[in-house]
């Protein structure tokens, strides 16, 4: 059974930093690209960043480029979101996904605010 389990989420002032991980289990992990959504309240869901099978690959929005980096490890089935200079437009639910399965997490909540 696929299941990717989101954490790190929380409440953080502006310019503030957040590591946010994903656990995978139920695949192979070092065999697929790992992405990162965010999803505003009232706003769908885009994507924020992903990562190829072996990390040497990433690509961000426009909106979170030089802020955040995706990062992955193979041998922990884990892909991490380090969020630094937080803004309050950063603050939705963050989720990774797998997207040669279709495979959502349950999602966690990043909230940035004085």
């Amino acid at each position: 059974q696929v299941q990717l389990v989101e954490s790190g989420g929380g409440l953080v002032q502006p310019g503030g930093s957040l590591r946010l991980a994903c656990a995978a289990s139920g695949f192979t992990f070092r065999y697929y690209v790992m992405h990162w959504y965010c999803q505003a309240r009232g706003k769908e869901r885009e994507l924020v960043a992903r990562i190829d099978k072996s990390g040497g690959v990433r690509d961000y929005s426009d909106s979170v480029k030089g802020r955040f980096t995706i990062s992955r490890d193979n041998a922990k089935n884990t892909v991490y979101l380090q969020m630094n200079a937080l803004r309050p437009e950063d603050s939705a639910v963050y989720y990774c996904y797998n997207p040669s399965v279709s495979a959502w997490g349950q999602g966690t909540q990043v909230i940035v605010s004085s």
